[in-house]
């Protein structure tokens, strides 16, 4: 990343199917929050919940968007997600490509 260039960052979250995903993106992308949300294959996640190990089957979502716009993109997220408690994490990239970091910044509204 060259200096003054815009920063990159990432924020995952499972959903409990496809169809949450998929509306929750759309609404992510048409708010400008996001440049790009990779809907990926079915994944198993287990975990421990209310003392409780458990297991379901989950459909993961890689949302790409602007350093800057991580943090009201990870609240939005929050807000729109169907799961009481979603497990969102994000990230500052340390690095990307200049044709992406160039593409975030024009594609993903100014925070």
């Amino acid at each position: 990343m060259s200096g003054g260039q815009t920063a990159g960052a990432l924020a995952y979250a499972p959903f409990p199917d496809r169809d949450s995903a998929r509306e929750i993106a759309g609404t992510l992308l048409a708010e400008k929050l996001i440049a790009c949300a990779n809907i990926l294959g079915a994944v198993e996640s287990v975990f421990e919940w209310n003392g409780e190990r458990a297991s379901e089957e989950e459909v993961g979502v890689l949302f790409k968007t602007t350093a800057a716009a991580l943090e009201p993109l990870i609240a939005r997220l929050g807000e729109l997600h169907p799961y009481d408690t979603p497990a969102i994490l994000g990230w500052r990239a340390d690095a990307g490509h200049p044709a992406t970091l160039d593409w975030l910044a024009a594609t993903v509204a100014p925070a």
